[in-house]
């Protein structure tokens, strides 16, 4: 039997999860949390093969649970479920650790065979992200302004690119609007730009943005 923990923000997803698992006998989801922090505490109470993350939680992230997982579990598969586009979040989670990433589109088809894949030891890669690893290695990580930022910043700066207002992201992410604010200066330092266009044109040039 596969034990499950499931983590997401969302009931209903935490339970859509439970649904196409139940239907498969070795599969088994023992434990469910809605942030990062609730995951953790799960972890020290629950023995578990598979852990299925989302990385839009509020709190700590998705990429730094899932930091915090591999340094306290360095041997258990986590498998990341996002919302996000596969170019904008993939390399970022495979490179922290992640045993596979999924966008939740795909999850009713794919999540059954990609939760058997890494409990063997595998890595669960779409064609899409094998591709996107190899244009990161063959890139040297040093072409692109957005490369350099923390994982917390990136994601500040996508939801920025993307529009939304620093109070709507400091709701968003459960921060301060002071919070976010720093993020946004620390943002355009690093990427040596002035206005929150500028992210949104340096976004749309690197296909960074969600698809529509």
């Amino acid at each position: 039997m596969i034990r499950i923990i499931i983590a997401d923000d969302h009931a209903i997803v935490r339970q859509g999860l439970k649904n196409l698992t139940s239907s498969v006998d070795d599969l088994s989801v023992v434990g469910e949390a809605q942030n990062g922090a609730d995951l953790m505490d799960v972890l020290r109470d629950t023995e578990a093969d598979v852990v299925i993350l989302d990385l839009s939680m509020p709190g700590r992230n998705g990429l730094e649970t899932l930091k915090d997982i591999k340094r306290l579990y360095p041997h258990l598969p986590v498998l990341v479920l996002s919302m996000h586009p596969e170019d904008q979040y993939a390399v970022r989670a495979v490179r922290a650790g992640a045993a596979g990433y999924m966008n939740k589109e795909s999850a009713g088809d794919d999540l059954v065979t990609a939760v058997r894949k890494v409990m063997q030891g595998s890595k669960y890669i779409s064609p899409v992200v094998a591709e996107l690893l190899a244009s990161f290695v063959e890139s040297g990580n040093t072409d692109d302004a957005h490369k350099s930022l923390s994982d917390r910043e990136y994601e500040v700066f996508i939801s920025l690119a993307n529009g939304m207002t620093v109070s709507q992201i400091a709701d968003e992410l459960n921060l301060s609007i002071k919070t976010i604010s720093t993020y946004r200066t620390r943002i355009l330092e690093k990427m040596r730009m002035t206005t929150n266009a500028d992210l949104t044109r340096h976004a749309v040039n690197h296909e960074l943005l969600k698809h529509s």
